[in-house]
């Protein structure tokens, strides 16, 4: 009997090992689900629903300002491509982004993505998710591949909190939330400088922003380009005309009497050359603008919704009140 009672003891011991052994293994399976639920990222962009479970490894960027914007938030090493350049890469990330490959001049083609065995990409302008460009996001989607436009280059009337979203969901995406905070609160103190510089006008010089254009002219209404012009102390001369980028003519312009002219400087034609049609052209010449030379160059990439837009801001308040950024 002894010897009976002695081996159900270590059946039972064993039986209950198991059990534990079991439970055990259950709880951890469970605590495990549950932290992956807490790491999952959930992002709406574009009125597409986006669950990510990791930070994506494998990244191309499409456009300069979202480049950037990865670069600036030491993302180098989960990108495999980038593309189209407006103009230089900003210096302070000459260093990062020759460390990812060039993917093409322009928008790669959908097989250069799909052959980069992408896993994320992030395009700048809606032209990056088009026949154009490599595809739509639904179509990415279906070859598993996430996406993410650039809200705040996607509206009409864009602010720099629009701008700081977008980054803050990027930090979010890759899960770097702090470098996102870090670089959100140092755009917001570089604008506060420039700021705490402008005079106290009863009103606004007059802004003519010059994109392009010889019998009209291509030029700014609700776009970024009248919120930073805004926050740089200056007044849009176009900004009661609600769409983004408008086509408007001489003799309008003309008749609104700029102060001072934002040549924005990209592609082929030069700054300078655009200067010059200004300065010879019938209408515009007799502008105060044109008469005294009171012009200010802007490049693309700065006038763009992305981390130079305290630059940006800099560059058209140190232009439109230069008595006043002398020190």
């Amino acid at each position: 009997m002894k010897t009976y009672n002695k081996f159900l003891n270590i059946c039972l011991s064993a039986i209950l090992l198991i059990v534990l052994t079991a439970c055990g293994s259950s709880t951890e399976q469970s605590s495990n689900v549950k932290e992956d639920t807490e790491n999952e990222v959930t992002i709406v962009n574009n009125d597409i629903t986006t669950v990510y479970t990791e930070a994506p490894k494998r990244a191309i960027s499409l456009n300069q300002h979202v480049t950037e914007i990865m670069l600036a938030l030491g993302l180098e090493d989960s990108m495999v491509g980038t593309a189209y350049l407006d103009d230089k890469i900003l210096p302070s990330l000459q260093e990062d982004y020759d460390q990812v490959p060039v993917l093409a001049k322009e928008y790669p083609t959908k097989e250069q993505v799909i052959d980069a065995e992408a896993d994320f990409v992030y395009a700048g302008w809606t032209s990056g998710f088009s026949e154009k460009g490599i595809g739509t996001q639904e179509e990415l989607k279906e070859l598993g591949i996430h996406t993410y436009l650039h809200k705040s280059s996607d509206m009409t009337s864009p602010t720099l909190e629009d701008i700081f979203e977008d980054i803050q969901n990027i930090a979010k995406i890759f899960r770097v939330e702090e470098r996102g905070d870090e670089l959100i609160a140092q755009m917001k103190a570089d604008v506060e400088k420039v700021q705490a510089n402008l005079p106290e006008v009863d009103e606004r010089v007059n802004v003519l922003i010059y994109d392009s254009g010889e019998k009209e002219i291509f030029t700014a209404g609700q776009n970024f380009m009248n919120e930073i012009t805004k926050l740089a102390g200056g007044h849009n001369i176009f900004s009661d005309i609600k769409d983004g980028w408008v086509t408007v003519s001489k003799e309008d312009a003309v008749a609104r009497d700029p102060e001072v002219i934002v040549v924005i400087d990209y592609g082929d034609t030069s700054a300078e050359s655009k200067i010059e049609f200004l300065k010879q052209d019938p209408a515009l010449k007799e502008t105060p603008a044109v008469q005294n030379e009171h012009f200010v160059i802007l490049p693309l990439s700065a006038a763009s919704e992305g981390i130079r837009a305290a630059q940006a801001i800099e560059i058209l308040a140190k232009g439109f009140y230069p008595e006043n950024f002398k020190k």
